[in-house]
């Protein structure tokens, strides 16, 4: 699932880096050296926000329109962060919870047949879900 958020880059007084606010994801703020690393770290702090809430049970925000987003001073940037979830939670998502399901015979039958993971199965049809209600929000 990928998600895009909009953030402000506001140039650093003391050094030539940026820090990152992401208004939609309360207290999500980060900084980079440079314009390219502050968007580097900005989706890697909005990536670990919106992913603590989910292992949390939470609903993630909406995100806001670009043209909603106006920095506090002239020299803030408005741009789109680019979130990977499904691939920033392969390498930092930590919470896995077993559940025990009850599928008919016959799915079981071909899931065991074709050498298919059910678990894989079924994560990837709840990814497909909640990008679904995401993208209907």
């Amino acid at each position: 699932m990928r998600l895009l958020y909009p953030a402000i880059f506001y140039p650093c007084e003391e050094t030539e880096g940026y820090t990152v606010v992401v208004p939609d994801l309360p207290g999500c703020v980060s900084e980079g050296s440079d314009l390219a690393d502050a968007i580097f770290m900005g989706a890697d702090a909005a990536s670990g926000w919106v992913l603590d809430e989910l292992e949390d049970g939470n609903p993630i925000p909406k995100a806001s329109k670009l043209s909603d987003i106006v920095p506090d001073s002239e020299d803030g940037i408005v741009n789109l962060l680019v979130l990977d979830m499904e691939a920033y939670a392969e390498k930092y998502g930590e919470k896995s919870v077993r559940k025990n399901v009850s599928i008919p015979a016959y799915m079981n039958t071909y899931v065991e047949k074709h050498g298919l993971s059910l678990s894989k199965i079924t994560q990837e049809a709840i990814e497909g879900l909640l990008a679904n209600a995401i993208s209907q929000r």
